[in-house]
């Protein structure tokens, strides 16, 4: 991994914080490194991906306006949470933690390659947008950064700090929404 590597997910692993992930459209590598590293049964509660707009629409409810957006990152965390919330009856902390992406695919999109992460907590909604340099990448390649921030907004929700050097391309950045 280029950032958040086995020793930072063993972290996360001791932490005492617990996640439901959901992932569509990108994001899933995080949910294979995040198995792979043992300890994710302390860490992990579930994971869905709901893929398909009919998948999408049935764990949130309801049609997305736009599938690939902040106010959807921030519902697929919210649903994720309360999910969370059902599934774990402790009092460890929990988070509710989605990404929905648009990435480079068979065919040439119209529009820019981009992810919105969100992350639930007992009190608040972030989002962290990124948008990615088109052609400047494959699949996998993006598939790789989108998964790396993943992990890196789990990460800091654990209280650890996680550097994403090197992982981003010249004019490419992350912000940051606080949702309400």
């Amino acid at each position: 991994m280029a950032s958040v590597h086995a020793t930072s997910i063993a972290r996360i692993h001791a932490s005492s914080l617990r996640a439901m992930l959901v992932v569509t459209g990108g994001g899933t590598q995080a949910i294979a490194d995040l198995l792979a590293v043992p300890g994710a049964s302390r860490t992990v509660l579930e994971v869905l991906v709901p893929y398909s707009e009919a998948a999408l629409t049935a764990f949130l409810g309801a049609i997305p306006r736009q599938a690939v957006s902040v106010e959807t990152a921030a519902a697929l965390a919210l649903a994720a949470h309360k999910r969370a919330v059902a599934l774990h009856a402790a009092e460890d902390p929990l988070v509710g933690l989605a990404c929905t992406a648009a990435l480079a695919t068979d065919r040439l999109k119209k529009g820019a390659h981009r992810a919105h992460i969100g992350i639930r907590t007992a009190t608040e909604t972030r989002v962290y947008s990124c948008t990615l340099t088109k052609g400047a990448r494959d699949r996998q390649g993006e598939e790789r950064v989108v998964s790396d921030l993943l992990l890196a907004v789990l990460a800091r929700a654990c209280g650890l700090d996680v550097t994403l050097d090197g992982l981003l391309l010249a004019g490419e950045h992350i912000e940051e929404h606080n949702v309400e």
